[in-house]
């Protein structure tokens, strides 16, 4: 099984809610974040994704390293997504929807029961930003 390489980011706004971002023409709502750009290192891809996505400015000092999680791709069948993880705080009003994105939302826990979710952030992204949560 082929693997997909990105970075992702759990975003966590003060009320204890996470971002989650819906790519154009795909139905699963997923972790900010996307592939590498050659010789980019996991934050700085992170750092300019989420700049392109979501028009936000962060540089490697806002990103907390979560480690390496391994997925089923959502959108690619019969891949996994092999992704490395980082966390980080944003104002809510700084995220806007750009480039790819079609929607984001500011998730709770009982949001996970009826959004389509990539397998990567129910099995491994949110679990972390909701440790009392995890079903």
């Amino acid at each position: 099984m082929p693997d997909i390489h990105v970075s992702a980011a759990v975003i966590v706004d003060d009320d204890g809610r996470v971002l989650v971002v819906r790519k154009q023409g795909t139905t699963r709502f997923m972790q900010p974040g996307g592939k590498p750009e050659p010789g980019e290192s996991p934050a700085q891809t992170l750092i300019r994704e989420l700049h392109e996505e979501l028009g936000l400015q962060l540089d490697e000092a806002d990103l907390q390293p979560l480690g390496t999680f391994i997925s089923e791709a959502a959108n690619e069948p019969g891949h996994r997504v092999v992704a490395e993880a980082f966390a980080t705080t944003i104002d809510p009003a700084s995220a806007s929807v750009q480039a790819e994105l079609a929607e984001l939302r500011w998730i709770t826990p009982a949001d996970t029961a009826t959004l389509p979710l990539a397998p990567l952030s129910l099995e491994h992204l949110l679990p972390i930003a909701w440790p009392a949560h995890t079903p």
